[in-house]
């Protein structure tokens, strides 16, 4: 991955919440690229947090329909780039996660698919933030100063 991007994981007390924040700091660990956003230092206002919070692009990962993160962050003022479900998602599987303190056997494989669909997800967002960089380089281009030789050899 090219450029950092955040995943505010959901901090509740539920098996889905468990797995959000397992698959995030897993993603985190194995990518230096991805940042694990504190949504208790979030909440609280930690001085200097809200820097970081406006630093990257966040994904937010929300364990319920309650979808906490995602209001949260928005109550904080802080923008999200796109948020996922871990409910909806296993929803679409037939595994579910049944421990909100410790991760058995269905809750690991819960994990790995909410990992994927994470992965999806950011390489969908960097692929965006790529374009929208690219347009907004292509933009700043005065054709009428390129000369058209560039164009007719390719």
């Amino acid at each position: 991955m090219e450029e950092k991007i955040a995943l505010a994981a959901c901090s509740g007390m539920s098996p889905n919440g468990l797995v959000a924040r397992v698959a995030v700091h897993d993603l985190a660990i194995d990518d230096v690229e991805i940042l694990s956003i504190c949504m208790g230092s979030t909440s609280a206002n930690v001085t200097g947090f809200k820097r970081m919070l406006d630093k990257y692009p966040i994904l937010a990962i929300n364990g319920c329909e309650g979808n906490c993160v995602g209001k949260i962050l928005e109550q904080k003022g802080v923008e999200i780039v796109d948020e996922l479900n871990v409910g909806d998602i296993l929803a679409e599987t037939e595994h579910k996660a049944n421990d909100a303190a410790r991760l058995d056997e269905e809750g690991e494989i819960c994990v790995s698919i909410v990992k994927e669909v994470i992965e999806n997800k950011i390489n969908i967002i960097i692929f965006f933030f790529s374009m929208n960089m690219l347009l907004s380089c292509y933009k700043s281009i005065s054709f009428s100063e390129v000369p058209l030789k560039i164009f007719v050899d390719y």
